[in-house]
């Protein structure tokens, strides 16, 4: 009999590195799968169907979300994106793994449906780190960049609803302590250890 997979969740305020953590995590570990979003979002030149989203109208997706097939769904800047609840199960029923890059709504939203997902909240060392980050980036302009600080301080004041808070300093570690995670091996990650209380203090301050 196949043990089913695990369900991983990885939310992250902008500038956190979220997304290099998850490109390098699915790279390092072949069972674990990408759950590839639905959206109304019309699909961009350098996009492929099935491998950066599901392109699906409005009415589709409306048809979806009615239907109860999402785990998932949110409206963001005007276009519906959804993960189809379906999907993720048959990778798990399979054995596979099931990362889920999303935000702190989509979390409780899956966390609601299925309370047996590793969630995981990434934070960067610093504010100041953070700043670097998204500066370093050279594509938006002064007003995104001060917009995306004050959406992430929101973002970040969500941590508690995590059961693990990786801090981002270094890369390696980072990958490795959610490598640990999901290997059921992430006590020392818990959201509730009592040395991230300063860091997140500054953070949100």
């Amino acid at each position: 009999m196949i043990k089913p997979g695990r369900l991983l969740l990885i939310a992250a305020p902008s500038g956190a590195g979220k997304t290099s953590l998850v490109r390098e995590l699915l790279r390092s570990h072949p069972n674990l799968r990408f759950s590839v979003s639905y959206t109304t979002r019309p699909r961009r030149l350098n996009e492929v169907e099935g491998r950066d989203y599901h392109f699906v109208d409005d009415g589709e997706f409306a048809r979806m979300a009615a239907a109860g097939e999402f785990l998932e769904h949110a409206r963001v800047f005007d276009y519906g994106y959804g993960t189809s609840r379906r999907n993720v199960s048959a990778e798990l029923t399979q054995g596979h793994d099931v990362l889920l890059e999303i935000d702190w709504q989509g979390a409780a939203q899956v966390r609601a449906a299925m309370p047996e997902a590793l969630s995981i909240f990434i934070l960067p060392p610093s504010r100041a780190e953070l700043e670097r980050r998204l500066r370093s980036r050279a594509t938006d302009s002064e007003a995104a960049i001060q917009r995306r600080l004050r959406d992430a301080v929101g973002d970040m004041s969500h941590w508690r609803e995590f059961a693990y808070v990786v801090v981002n300093d270094d890369f390696a570690r980072a990958l490795q302590e959610l490598a640990n995670i999901l290997a059921g091996r992430g006590n020392a990650c818990r959201a509730d250890r009592p040395g991230l209380q300063p860091l997140v203090k500054a953070l949100l301050a």
